[in-house]
């Protein structure tokens, strides 16, 4: 069976509706369907930053209610009962662009949901965008390679922290949610590490820690630390 209908990864960046592509942006012009993960509180934040670039006007809102858990069996529920959400649409020949907050091969929700739908023989594509730890990276002044050092992204929120600081190069600590605080412990007094912290990059409250023996204490799920050798 041939379907017209196309199931759109689309990125939207970290945060600033500036730094979303020409590709999103045509991407989500040709959907009358804008699917945006939904967090327990309500919140719609890939959204609210789509809304500052593109007039939604005329467009069909999906929101897809997503847990905030770590539990692989949960999410897996919950990303089939997303999809469940989507292919009517699909089915009904109209094409849907799911957002994604950075981009959709990046810790991306939305590529569970282009797995199921893929699979079921759904015209689907991927959408690519600015990573959170790019945007971060830029705002903060620094480079993230050199010609001979690799680049690691790691999620702080899991052990082994202290192999991963280990690594040559530059380490992206992404997704360190409850552990945020810890792992700022963890990094204190690694000077030789340039530990550098970013929060709500690209968002109104964002904020930079450059050092961070400065840090305030202040927390938030979208925090990117970048660790390791600076590269000028």
């Amino acid at each position: 069976m041939e379907h017209k209908a196309i199931f759109y990864g689309v990125s939207v960046g970290p945060g600033d509706p500036e730094l979303l592509t020409l590709a999103a942006l045509r991407a989500v012009e040709a959907c009358p369907v804008i699917a945006a993960p939904q967090t327990p509180s309500g919140r719609t934040l890939a959204l609210d930053i789509l809304r500052g670039a593109a007039d939604l006007t005329g467009k069909t809102i999906l929101p897809l209610p997503l847990a905030m858990t770590r539990d692989k069996s949960i999410l897996e529920e919950e990303y089939r009962r997303a999809a469940d959400l989507v292919r009517p649409h699909l089915q009904a020949g109209r094409s849907v662009a799911m957002l994604t907050l950075g981009d959709v091969s990046v810790y991306s929700t939305v590529h569970y949901l282009y797995r199921i739908l893929a699979g079921e023989g759904w015209p689907a594509r991927l959408i690519p965008g600015v990573p959170s730890f790019c945007a971060a990276a830029a705002a903060l002044g620094r480079s993230l390679t050199a010609m001979d050092k690799p680049l690691h992204i790691l999620p702080a929120g899991s052990s082994g922290l202290e192999e991963a600081l280990a690594l040559p190069g530059t380490k992206v600590l992404m997704k360190s949610g409850r552990r945020l605080p810890q792992v700022v412990e963890e990094l204190a007094g690694r000077e030789e590490l340039h530990p550098a912290l970013a929060l709500n990059c690209g968002l109104k409250d964002e904020y930079l820690c450059p050092d961070l023996a400065e840090y305030d204490g202040r927390q938030s799920y979208f925090a990117t630390f970048l660790v390791g050798e600076e590269t000028t």
